[in-house]
């Protein structure tokens, strides 16, 4: 299976122009690749301003989403605002060619932006297939918290669709790598470059690890564009059957 990193300079607040860029990043990709990954908040920057920017389910974000995935053979995911029952969410949505969607709301909100106080957390772990792969999808802040990201032996592939700031990019690298590794799992971890409305530089630096926090693909430092890079799921099994670590895994239960 091949994955798509996708790393814009995007634009604070700006929907229209937004897509437009994202589009013109994506449609090299058309047929040549099975999953796009896009940045947390990718048609807006990560902004507290849900009442303006947030959309119901199926609008004008979601109708763009399809019609890549459909043009382009390939699934699409990334976070974004929504409306939903009088409250919003930052929610990851994932839409496959074959108008199959999967959706996950963050659990982690970024308190030091006050995201909690204009967004609603996710209770739900979500865990889907997509191309015979097993995938769990995360948003940003979700990286700091290994246990809602443990495998249970029941994925193989993490997403994390993230606005990370340049200041902590040491803790982004370190912690991409240890998800990678504890899980025994591929991660993907997508990330913005530029500078958004509040003045937060981000370095971008998307990438795509394998379980033994090899990297497979690596978007680099403050450039705006595209990497992709094969994952094996043989190769996977293969390591796991060979290094059967997750056996010897504590049992635990999460407390929502």
């Amino acid at each position: 299976m091949k994955i798509s990193l996708v790393q814009p300079d995007t634009s604070w607040e700006n929907k229209t122009e937004n897509l437009a860029d994202l589009e013109n990043l994506v449609s090299p990709l058309f047929n040549k690749t099975d999953i796009v990954v896009l940045p947390e908040m990718f048609n807006t920057g990560f902004s507290m301003d849900p009442e303006r920017l947030g959309e119901k389910p199926g609008q004008e974000s979601f109708r763009w989403m399809k019609r890549i995935a459909e043009k382009g053979n390939f699934g699409i995911c990334g976070s974004y605002i929504v409306n939903e029952n009088k409250l919003f969410y930052n929610r990851f949505i994932f839409v496959s060619p074959g108008n199959e969607i999967w959706k996950y709301d963050k659990r982690h909100l970024f308190r030091m932006a006050d995201e909690q106080n204009f967004f609603t957390a996710g209770k739900e772990r979500v865990i889907f297939r997509f191309r015979d792969i097993r995938i769990c999808p995360l948003i940003c802040y979700d990286l700091r918290f290994p246990v809602w990201s443990r495998n249970r032996n029941d994925f193989d592939l993490l997403i994390y669709s993230a606005n990370w700031p340049e200041r902590r990019r040491s803790a982004w690298n370190t912690l991409i790598r240890a998800r990678a590794i504890e899980n025994q799992c591929f991660v993907a971890g997508v990330n913005r470059v530029g500078t958004d409305g509040n003045d937060i530089k981000y370095a971008g630096e998307s990438i795509l690890i394998n379980y033994l926090g090899d990297t497979l693909a690596d978007a680099g430092q403050n450039l705006s564009g595209v990497v992709t890079a094969e994952i094996s799921i043989n190769e996977l099994s293969e390591f796991r059957t060979k290094f059967p670590f997750m056996n010897d895994a504590d049992d635990f239960v999460i407390s929502i």
